[in-house]
Parts: C-alpha cells; sequence; structure tokens
C-alpha cells in the first residue's frame, strides 16, 4: 500500500484537532495517536486497547520542543543523553511539568517521551503542531499491528477515525525505555 500523502496528513491532522484517533506507522510497530491534552480522545484510546489508566502513555515528537511544555525544566547534563539519543528508537522516563494529566503519567511523577525518527510520524508531529500519544495499536494483551492492513483488521469497528498508510521503521521490537535518573534500561528494544 502507498505511503500517505500530504493530503492524508492534512486530514489525520484535522481529525486529532477534532479529538480524532489515528492509527500511523512507528519505528517497529502500528501506534495510536491522540492528542495527548484531550482528555476524551486519550480515553477513547484506553477504550479502543482494554489499557488501565494507570499504566501511562508514551509521548512522540518530532523535535524536542514539542516535549518541552510537558516536561520540568532540566540541567543540560541530565538531559544530554537523551538528547544524543534523539531522534531514534528510545523513549526516555523524564519528570513531568506539573499540569501533566494524569492519563498521561499514569500517576507518576514522570512521563515518557520520544522524539521519533520515523519519517510519517514526525512528518504526522509537525502536521499536528504538537506532540502525540503513542502507544501499540493492538488491543492489550495481543501482538501489536505491524501493517496498516492488521491495525485496519484488528480494529475493525474500534473507533480508530483514520488509518495511515506506511512501513514501520523495521525494528524488531518495540522501542527501548529508559529512566533518565539513572540510565537504567526499564523496557529493551
Amino acid at each position: 500500500m502507498p505511503a500517505s500523502s500530504a493530503w492524508h496528513l492534512r486530514r489525520a491532522a484535522r481529525i486529532l484537532r477534532a479529538g480524532g484517533v489515528v492509527a500511523y506507522p512507528t519505528e517497529a510497530v502500528y501506534g495510536l495517536g491522540c492528542d495527548p491534552l484531550n482528555e476524551q480522545a486519550v480515553m477513547r484510546i484506553l477504550a479502543i486497547k482494554g489499557r488501565a489508566l494507570d499504566k501511562g502513555l508514551i509521548v512522540i515528537a518530532a523535535g524536542f520542543e514539542q516535549l518541552a511544555p510537558l516536561l520540568l525544566p532540566q540541567p543540560a547534563e541530565s538531559l544530554a543523553p537523551v538528547l544524543q539519543s534523539w531522534p531514534g528508537p528510545v523513549t526516555w522516563l523524564l519528570p513531568a511539568a506539573a499540569a501533566v494529566p494524569v492519563w498521561l503519567t499514569g500517576g507518576s511523577d514522570r512521563i515518557a517521551v520520544r522524539v521519533t525518527a520515523h519519517p510519517l510520524a514526525a512528518r504526522l508531529c509537525r502536521a499536528f503542531g504538537a506532540a502525540l500519544v503513542s502507544t501499540s495499536a493492538n488491543r492489550s494483551g495481543r501482538p501489536p499491528a505491524r501493517t496498516v492492513l492488521q491495525a485496519r483488521r484488528m480494529l475493525l469497528g474500534s473507533g480508530v477515525d483514520c488509518f495511515l498508510s506506511g512501513r514501520t521503521g523495521g525494528d524488531a521490537l518495540p522501542t527501548e525505555i529508559r529512566d533518565a535518573r539513572d540510565g537504567r534500561v526499564l523496557r529493551a528494544g
């Protein structure tokens, strides 16, 4: 299936701004995304997946500037290893700004964030103008979709508003998750 065009990206961005849910390719799997600050949109994703609120969600961006409003300011030396890994398939747990909603943090004082290296996911963030929720396109406990066709089959009738066509980045495993406090790997990639 051909990659999504500029028209498809503009349509997906309009859907996101209206509180919709979009499926799109990421580094390893198809993801589900929405406006991370729109509670109703995030609750729709959690319902589609059958995922608990207390697990928190990953937020991706095209650049660090899209993540900065969600984060507490950090000393440059603390951010150096994070910024050196981006854009790339490494998600970091960083201290969340006070206003970050519980549905993103899962009740923690940290938020999982990544500057994506996937070209279409980054283009989607730029078209939307902000960071996006990024969680695997599947029902909890089921294998994630790796193609748009698999995502459509798995999530048919689930309430996903738009499926962007494109190839995943080819990574065999979901992105690595690291704790920025000590660099500890929480999920191997």
